[in-house]
């Protein structure tokens, strides 16, 4: 093994086996360098990065949390079970511990419960709550129903059709 100390506290190590490592004296941390091109870097606050040769990236926190970044995407794995994944395009995905899902994109929020229920939000401001049972509540963005029913019949889907007509409306007018 090679030891080489620099006169700022630095000491670079080269192991027998390519290894390279390097504690930066200043920021006390340590950073290892792996002959296939891994490098993994370590915080005197417990957190570690990993940067992989294909351009990925693993950052372990000190709370465990753990957040993946590839291609533009990323997704961060809580200690709880919640798991959060974003696309490059900024659509958010979060799956909780309690198995609801939430989808956010730019034209609505969703939430889908473990029963079947899904209950979105448009960016106009208007609500539609799905139930697994069938029935079907519609709110305007003020937040009055405009329908709310078992089923949805054939003449209900038309006030169905004008929320959406309204979110759309609006989002071409952006």
């Amino acid at each position: 093994m090679t030891v080489i100390r620099f006169s700022n506290g630095d000491v670079k190590k080269v192991k027998p086996d390519q290894r390279v490592i390097y504690y930066h004296a200043n920021a006390q941390m340590t950073r290892t360098t792996y002959p296939d091109g891994l490098e993994v870097v370590q915080f005197p606050n417990k957190q570690t990065e990993k940067f992989y040769p294909d351009g990925s990236k693993e950052i372990v926190f000190p709370d465990r949390t753990v957040k993946h970044l590839k291609d533009g995407q990323e997704e961060t794995l809580f200690p709880d079970g919640t798991i959060v994944r974003v696309e490059r395009n900024g659509d958010k995905t979060i799956v909780l511990s309690n198995r609801q899902k939430e989808i956010h994109t730019a034209q609505f929020k969703r939430r889908e419960y473990p029963d079947g229920t899904i209950r979105t939000v448009y960016c106009s401001g208007c609500q539609e709550t799905k139930h697994a049972s069938g029935r079907v509540k519609i709110k305007d963005e003020a937040g009055n129903i405009i329908l709310d029913e078992k089923q949805m019949s054939p003449q209900h889907a038309a006030s169905h059709g004008k929320c959406q007509l309204q979110f759309f409306a609006k989002t071409d007018k952006n």
